[in-house]
């Protein structure tokens, strides 16, 4: 089944368990989703993607669950995560000294992202969803807009 990316809107949204033993299924769902729509080309891009992002949320925010959700339109692939967090900071890229284990994952999101970011539902509400897109072709992936800063 071919992606309709030039003429409209694909999605899928999942839900799973914030555990860090989790993180293998969302990859694997991303990875199946992908394949139905005729965009596995994407699927180790996104595979990191998910991974770093729903990682970051399992470690960082204190949730319950997490949702995932990946959607296409205008020749770019969205991924994007979802927590319960309370916290009002987002994620940000920082460098990992030699000897650390963690704190590139964000690095390697940026560099394989067209752009990245975070969305905070407002001042009343918990959670943030933390979003990379992926050129999938098409005007898009020729632009390069990448985030900068």
């Amino acid at each position: 089944m071919e992606l309709p990316i030039t003429r409209g809107f694909a999605g899928d949204v999942f839900r799973l368990p914030a555990h860090a033993e989790c993180v293998g299924a969302a990859r694997r769902q991303v990875r199946t989703t992908l394949s139905r729509w005729g965009l596995a080309r994407l699927c180790d891009d996104a595979g990191l993607v998910i991974t770093e992002l729903f990682t970051n949320a399992v470690l960082h925010s204190g949730s319950d669950h997490v949702t995932c959700a990946l959607w296409a339109r205008a020749g770019l692939l969205h991924v994007e995560v979802t927590d319960q967090g309370d916290g009002s900071c987002g994620p940000a890229v920082r460098e990992a000294g030699d000897g650390e284990e963690n704190g590139r994952g964000l690095v390697l999101v940026d560099h394989v992202a067209q752009q990245w970011g975070v969305r905070h539902p407002g001042p009343d509400a918990c959670g943030r969803t933390v979003w990379a897109a992926l050129a999938c072709g098409g005007a898009a992936a020729q632009q390069g807009a990448r985030r900068t800063g």
